[in-house]
């Protein structure tokens, strides 16, 4: 699990992010960003991390919605250090978080992904995660062009 004391060593992994690894992603991943955004919000994440040592090399957390129209329901995000990339990090840390929101009671996952990032689509789909629709042009890239991205979704019944 992610303590809020480690706070500083999750904000090292972010800044030592490759443009690559961070490709289809939303930089930037500031102190300042992170601090106002997630850290703010801790009573509706449930996050985990990865050490490699005394380094955070991964991070994943689902948001809970805590609207009573959104109830049971979540957000997801991951994000592995290029480092540790491709070696089942990945899989791994979406099994327990998973795990975690189950026990949590937590009905559903969600998640926006770019087209584009296969890796992780893959990995979304060997852990259960439904194409449940295209949001056209949706994302700009870096590249300066748009991509699509799908919406994903995970029923935990």
């Amino acid at each position: 699990m992610f303590q809020p004391q480690d706070k500083d060593k999750l904000i090292e992994m972010y800044e030592s992010l490759s443009s690559d690894a961070v490709r289809w992603g939303m930089p930037p991943y500031t102190r300042e960003r992170l601090e106002e955004g997630w850290f703010r919000n801790l009573q509706n994440i449930t996050a985990i991390a990865a050490f490699h040592g005394d380094k955070i090399v991964g991070h994943a957390q689902i948001f809970k919605f805590p609207h009573s129209r959104r109830k049971g329901t979540a957000d997801l995000l991951t994000y592995i250090h290029q480092d540790f990339q491709g070696v089942g990090l990945g899989t791994a840390m979406l099994a327990r978080l998973i795990e975690l929101a189950k026990k949590e009671g937590l009905h559903r996952i969600g998640l926006q992904v770019v087209v584009d990032n296969k890796p992780a689509i893959h990995l979304y789909q060997k852990m259960g995660f439904k194409v449940e629709g295209v949001m056209k042009d949706a994302y700009f890239g870096g590249d300066g062009k748009y991509h699509d991205m799908l919406v994903m979704g995970l029923l935990l019944e």
